[in-house]
């Protein structure tokens, strides 16, 4: 539907205020309903991008602390933020404005409270992050908000003019919740950096357990969904998991032992969602799993509850970017909201910031299944995707390969510099393909080793325990599996069909490059890594200038020629400014940027952070802007250079690149399994179509087989950079955030709401 009117293809800060002026903002972290406070780590980044986008308009943004409770009480619980307020938060987990659970809004009296408070501060725009409980409560708040009016009007609590000037009231919603278990966003803030806790603590058990030969149970949170027990085994490649959605078969007891015994591994990993039960709904618990793999089978067992740790830490670069992206797209829908607008919830499809409406959202979440049924409802809407994560991980849970061979051979060939999260891709590729018959072969040292004839056989047992491991363990090991220069490769062995008939065979490349400058892929494998050591790096570099004021730091990524890590980096780190290829920039500007940076240093924030992209331009390097802004601030800031060099290549891959490698190299074998069936002609594979030679990419929220022939019209070969490049569409953002004048942003693909129900083929009555 139509649920705004139509924006204007670009907001600058003029429009902008134009819309918003004399209206404020109020920005909360909330919880009602739940039996305790929550917070999601990476709420604190939407706070500030709220808060900075919302001065940007011209409007006054309000600070609630303690979250609805703040609301009722008023006073010194609610105050104006200001630009410097929210500097120095995006490294901080949880919400610096706190969140406390509140039973008085529930009631009509509290509601009144709160929006007499609000009236009186002029407040008629309210933003809230949190989950199905604090959104619903949102929305009733405004629903009544007319008659809460009229009431505090009849009472004497305000007047008839200030209730006019507060006459509507506009509701945005963030969803701020590590379960990830509200419909219509991909991922809601916080979900990531708990998966990155749990991992880190899948690692270290990991380590342990391999030397005292123990089985490990971990039980972590989700309520009633189980995503993060879900992404977790398929990180690390757990044994079992236990998750609400799929309850185990009959007599799983049974055949979780024959699976532990047949395996006859020294180390066990069993993951166990909180919420997890059996198909008579009983509760299957840590302890009780525990009791059978030790009593039964003798082993050496222990159990961890992961407990709050896994909302705790320092936010991952992805929920970082997340609250940022989602907090300026909340201001962006109180700009346009009327009061006819319904109140909606910002939310993430793919690569793109949506907004549906907030009620649709939770009435899909609030669902409750008939005793028959086993599925959540929120993840029937997802079926697709979690059904793909559940068969990915049953089909690499196999203890033991087939008997079945076919006679077809595979090879695997990393080509470039090695990355995090490519040994996760050739792990599945090889049990993969070892399942479906298929003899797997390793190609050593690149297109050299396979021009060299170094291909050997890789087995189900060598690839064990490779999913957590960075880098590559083939020694640089027909997949290419790689950056930029196995697309190029790949485009080159198409050609020498011509010529080669040996060629015609099926092909498709996986992008994995810290780049993340592949045609046809929004995302490589790899790139999260790198973008997160940066961000964890930026953070060290902030805080070592903590204790020395009026301090600016040059720090230069990797990327070639593609800007994406120096442009996300800057983005999770709060940097002032980010120097890319793909954006060019002149002497003008590098005064610009100086002279910003005096301004800043006037306030009580003294510190900057620039960050240029190796190849942004051959002249205005490095060291010469380390040069420039030494001498033009000398006298009001001090100047540091830092190189980060092959430190982002290295470390164990994120959860994201663990599981985006996963599904790209078993998808890849399927896809070449099908595709070699079907190229097979008396007695022999012939294969010389276009789409028998792809590039596996992610395209906003699929993975899409693509002709490398056609992705030739969107490639720069000279740079070796896609033509277009989604993410070009934030800079906008890093620049409204960092406090620059004039900015132009394009906001045509958010300019219409969507129906959830419309969209996922929901009719009454709950039925598909």
């Amino acid at each position: 539907m139509k649920g705004h009117s139509k924006m204007c293809s670009y907001v600058t800060q003029q429009n902008a205020t134009d819309l918003l002026r004399e209206h404020a903002i109020g920005m909360l972290t909330a919880g009602i309903d739940v039996k305790q406070p929550f917070c999601a780590t990476g709420m604190n980044a939407a706070v500030r991008a709220t808060v900075r986008m919302g001065i940007y308009t011209g409007a006054k943004v309000y600070f609630v602390h303690e979250g609805y409770q703040g609301l009722v009480d008023g006073g010194d619980n609610i105050k104006l933020a200001t630009w410097e307020s929210v500097s120095m938060m995006l490294h901080l987990g949880g919400t610096v404005i706190g969140s406390a659970r509140c039973m008085d809004f529930k009631e009509k009296w509290g509601r009144l409270k709160a929006a007499c408070n609000l009236v009186k501060l002029g407040i008629t725009n309210l933003c809230v992050i949190g989950g199905d409980g604090s959104l619903t409560g949102a929305n009733q708040f405004r629903s009544e908000w007319s008659e809460l009016l009229a009431d505090l009007t009849k009472g004497g609590k305000i007047s008839a003019e200030e209730a006019k000037r507060s006459s509507h009231l506009n509701i945005v919603g963030m969803v701020g919740s590590i379960d990830n278990d509200f419909c219509g966003t991909d991922m809601t803030i916080g979900t990531d950096s708990a998966l990155h806790r749990i991992i880190e603590v899948v690692d270290a058990i990991t380590t342990t357990a391999q030397s005292h030969q123990r089985t490990f149970i971990l039980e972590v949170m989700g309520r009633h969904c189980g995503y993060l027990a879900l992404v977790t085994a398929l990180a690390c490649g757990a044994d079992w998991v236990f998750i609400p959605e799929m309850p185990p078969e009959e007599n799983w007891e049974e055949h979780l032992c024959k699976r532990l015994i047949a395996r006859g591994s020294r180390l066990n990993v069993i993951i166990l969602a909180e919420g997890a039960q059996d198909r008579n709904q009983k509760p299957i618990t840590c302890d009780q799993v525990k009791n059978l793999v030790s009593k039964k089978l003798g082993f050496d067992t222990r159990s961890t509850i992961l407990g709050h740790v896994q909302r705790g830490g320092t936010p991952s670069a992805f929920d970082r970017i997340l609250g940022s992206r989602m907090g300026v797209d909340a201001v962006m829908a109180l700009l346009e909201a009327t009061p006819e607008t319904p109140a909606c919830v910002v939310s993430l499809s793919g690569n793109m910031a949506v907004r549906l409406p907030l009620m649709e959202c939770v009435q899909v979440v609030s669902y409750t299944p008939m005793p028959h049924q086993t599925v959540l409802f929120p993840l029937l809407l997802l079926i697709k995707s979690f059904q793909n994560n559940w068969d990915t991980y049953k089909m690499l849970a196999h203890v033991t390969p087939p008997k079945m061979k076919s006679n077809i051979n595979i090879a695997i060939i990393n080509v470039g510099a090695p990355c995090a999260g490519m040994n996760a891709a050739v792990r599945a590729a090889v049990r993969v393909g070892i399942i479906q018959g298929h003899q797997m072969l390793a190609v050593h040292d690149g297109f050299d080793g396979l021009a060299n004839g170094q291909i050997e056989p890789i087995i189900w047992a060598q690839v064990g325990g490779w999913t957590g491991k960075g880098g590559s363990n083939l020694v640089q090991m027909l997949m290419p599996l790689s950056p930029c220069q196995a697309y190029l490769g790949g485009l080159e062995l198409v050609t020498a069909r011509e010529m080669y008939e040996e060629l015609c065979i099926p092909m498709v490349v996986i992008p994995a490059t810290v780049s993340n400058n592949v045609p046809g892929s929004d995302f490589s494998i790899g790139a999260d890594t790198a973008l997160n050591t940066i961000t964890m790096t930026c953070d060290r570099i902030k805080q070592s200038a903590a204790g020395t004021k009026r301090r600016v730091f040059i720090i230069e990524t990797m990327g070639g020629y593609c800007g994406y890590l120096a442009t996300m980096a800057a983005l999770s780190s709060g940097a002032d400014d980010a120097y890319i290829y793909e954006e060019p920039f002149h002497i003008r500007d590098l005064e610009l940027n100086v002279e910003h940076l005096i301004e800043k240093m006037k306030t009580s924030v003294k510190r900057g952070l620039i960050l240029r992209n190796s190849n942004a331009n051959e002249n205005y390097t490095t060291q010469f802007l380390y040069n420039l802004y030494s001498e033009e601030g000398k006298g009001t800031f001090d100047c540091r250079m830092n190189v980060l060099g092959h430190m982002q290549q290295g470390g164990t891959p994120t959860p994201f690149d663990r599981n985006f490698g996963t599904k790209m190299g078993s998808k890849s074998v399927l896809w070449l399994t099908d595709k070699l069936k079907e190229c097979y002609r008396h007695g022999r594979i012939f294969a010389n179509m276009p789409d028998s030679a792809c590039v596996l990419g992610m395209k906003k929220r699929s993975l899409v087989f693509q002709p490398l022939a056609s992705l030739k019209d969107d490639t720069d070969f000279e740079h070796r950079i896609p033509k277009t490049e989604w993410w070009l569409k934030l800079r906008p953002i890093l620049k409204i955030l960092a406090k620059y004048d004039t900015v132009e942003m394009d906001t045509s693909e958010v300019a219409a709401m969507e129906h959830v129900i419309k969209k996922t083929g929901l009719v009454k009555g709950g039925k598909m």
